[in-house]
């Protein structure tokens, strides 16, 4: 069922900021009380925007697992001409003293926002603008985390950037050796060498999970995981519940790419990534500690990135975070925004709050209690 909450229409006006889009478009809101009901045309526009975490699979599963407390507002965005140009998948959680807009998916999701067709990123992003002045409910703080940089959000939206990571990218025009052919000579031998390295010492198999291994792989991805990272597991807690049900949907719709790397039999790295709009990402990796000097992680990556390209795949997403071996292979890095939207005087207090968790190391984990999921 969906509930029409306003029809408006766009114009030239003072208080938005330059570059905004200001040409006159109506739009209608269409509250919906089920993600169900735009999963047609949802996937439609994933597909187009090339982001695995806009698929209605990654938000109704994040939904499923996470939703619980927390009231979905979720908004979809049609023209003059009925058609669906963004979906706004949002939800408002009331941790007191503070009301929260954000979007579904957040501490999970690599690359969030609006869902649409990327030429018309600009028209999403001026219906969310317009959506957090005239929403019918009340809140004090809209956090948009992890926006594509390319696209100035705290401009677009007249916000404040509270966080600025990497997203870095590897593309691919003329293939894998291509690529290399780019690279300094220490990088390539170091590619080249290292499964070699390997194979002189032990029976070296990679394979990619199937239907008969899909259970066995994960467990191996959350146990190397977790002995690589130990507490700081992005698989800990209710995690591990959402990326089992998530991997599985991705399998069965031919977008998951979990690569086992294994040493005479035993699974010692992992990496869990997908295929989704003619886009390889990686997502997360786990690996042996007792193997660490043999650069484990490395020659996985590396023999990833080599099939995909040798596949036809352009574009490998090594998606969220600044760590410097993802730049050894990025040829570009658009970054990513999370973006603070305040109203009233308890959203203005939470931006002090922000800004002054920002400045204070020792603040920082302060944060996670009234904004984190």
């Amino acid at each position: 069922m969906k509930v029409s909450i306003l029809d408006t229409r766009c114009s030239t006006r003072t208080s938005m900021p330059a570059g905004v889009v200001t040409r006159p478009m109506a739009v209608r809101f269409e509250l919906v009380d089920r993600l169900e009901s735009l999963r047609e045309e949802w996937a439609s526009l994933a597909e187009q925007g090339r982001n695995i975490f806009a698929t209605w699979e990654f938000a109704t599963t994040w939904w499923e697992h996470f939703g619980a407390g927390r009231r979905l507002v979720t908004v979809g965005c049609r023209d003059s001409g009925g058609e669906l140009f963004a979906i706004l998948p949002l939800y408002l959680w009331r941790r007191r003293p503070l009301r929260v807009l954000r979007f579904l998916g957040n501490g999970a999701g690599d690359i969030l926002g609006p869902v649409c067709r990327p030429e018309r990123s600009d028209h999403a992003a001026w219906a969310l603008r317009r959506l957090l002045e005239v929403a019918p409910w009340d809140w004090d703080v809209f956090v948009g985390e992890n926006l594509p940089g390319e696209q100035d959000w705290s401009r677009q939206l007249g916000g404040h950037v509270i966080r600025r990571e990497g997203n870095p990218v590897l593309r691919t025009p003329d293939g894998f050796e291509g690529f290399l052919a780019r690279r300094t000579p220490n990088f390539r031998s170091q590619v080249r060498r290292g499964e070699r390295r390997l194979a002189r010492r032990h029976h070296v198999r990679f394979r990619l999970s199937d239907s008969t291994t899909l259970d066995a792989d994960l467990n191996a991805l959350f146990r190397l995981h977790q002995a690589r990272f130990g507490e700081q597991s992005a698989f800990g807690g209710g995690r591990t519940a959402f990326h089992c049900t998530f991997a599985r949907q991705g399998h069965e719709r031919g977008w998951l790419r979990l690569w086992i790397l294994e040493l005479d039999g035993r699974p010692v790295a992992a990496q869990y990534g997908f295929r989704f709009g003619g886009v390889e990402s990686f997502y997360q990796s786990g690996r042996d500690p007792e193997l660490r000097h043999e650069s484990l992680g490395m020659v996985l990556l590396s023999h990833a990135i080599r099939t995909a390209a040798d596949e036809g795949v352009r574009e490998f997403a090594l998606l969220r975070g600044h760590e410097p071996y993802k730049y050894r292979f990025a040829t570009d890095d658009g970054g990513l925004d999370s973006v603070c939207v305040t109203r009233g005087p308890a959203g203005t207090a939470a931006l002090a709050f922000m800004k002054f968790v920002r400045s204070s190391p020792n603040a920082r984990k302060l944060l996670r209690g009234p904004l984190d999921i």
